[in-house]
């Protein structure tokens, strides 16, 4: 596919984005960085909102469309990766959700989704396929990433000679994630669940990796997140999207330096640029418009046309 171009026109919608939902006689169950949640007993409403995050605080601004992207990308990953792994999807279309909830179509119609409710786990599973980003930075000082060795003389954004699995755990709002090495998670999880972690994780990165590419767009990492429901697991929360992966174009891609991304890595590396003092910075215009054009690209290219944001 063609790489887009730049549209000359601001692609932010005067009208602003969606930062909240409110349903009269739902029970919300919190409202997270990017998704507000819905109890819905067994099951949840999970709506995906235009906030921006990053650090996994909420930067009180967003991008209109955005939730939209997300919440699409992750719908598609869920339905192709179902063979690989179990997940929480139940239906994305708001004529199967309650009553009370069929009125407001309009609204949850591309950026919702029922899932059951499962008891997440307290880790993020990462899988690196490439060096870049903070697995570059150790690599660079150790020689390894999350105390998986590497063979000397890598450089950043090659291939790695095979995925690897570096897991966090989750970090308190403004904390971020801490990398542990295998045996720690072991520790956390048990031996069992660990290794089936890693296994479903590195399974699925693959599967993913093989079908984006066919797409023309390399994953060069990502992190899917599980629970247990009914005492199997289950992935979880969302899949292979611009905010939890890094995607480049397979047509620009070169190794030896970093690589322009698909993703939010663009708005995390805007805002460690600013002065570390300012906790929630006015992002200007400019900014949201570069980080909804690469959300959109991502979506373009992988799915195989524009969404309807």
């Amino acid at each position: 596919m063609t790489a887009c171009t730049m549209p000359k026109q601001p692609i932010v919608d005067p009208t602003g984005p969606l930062l909240r939902t409110d349903f009269p006689g739902m029970s919300l169950l919190r409202r997270g960085k990017d998704k507000d949640i819905y109890d819905l007993g067994d099951m949840l409403l999970l709506v995906a909102t235009d906030r921006l995050s990053a650090a996994g605080i909420s930067l009180g601004q967003g991008v209109k469309g955005k939730g939209k992207i997300v919440n699409q990308l992750s719908a598609h990953w869920f339905r192709k990766l179902r063979r690989v792994c179990p997940n929480h999807l139940v239906a994305t279309e708001s004529s199967c959700y309650p009553e009370p909830l069929r009125k407001s179509a309009a609204l949850l119609d591309g950026r919702s989704m029922l899932v059951w409710e499962t008891t997440p786990l307290p880790i993020r599973c990462v899988v690196r396929g490439y060096l870049a980003g903070t697995g570059w930075r150790e690599y660079r000082e150790k020689g390894e990433i999350c105390g998986v060795k590497l063979p000397a003389g890598l450089v950043e954004s090659q291939r790695l000679p095979s995925p690897i699995f570096t897991p966090t755990t989750k970090g308190h709002p403004g904390e971020g994630n801490e990398n542990i090495d295998f045996s720690s998670l072991q520790r956390l999880c048990g031996k069992a669940l660990a290794e089936e972690l890693r296994e479903i994780s590195l399974r699925l990165y693959f599967n993913a990796w093989m079908s984006a590419r066919e797409q023309g767009v390399l994953i060069a990492d990502t992190k899917f997140e599980f629970g247990l429901h009914d005492g199997k697991l289950m992935l979880i929360d969302e899949c292979l999207t611009p905010d939890n992966s890094r995607f480049w174009a397979l047509d620009s891609y070169r190794q030896g330096g970093p690589m322009p991304g698909m993703d939010k890595q663009f708005l995390i590396e805007h805002l460690e640029a600013l002065d570390s003092s300012v906790n929630l910075p006015h992002l200007p215009e400019e900014i949201l418009c570069k980080i909804a054009y690469k959300y959109q690209e991502a979506y373009s290219r992988i799915i195989g046309r524009k969404p309807d944001t």
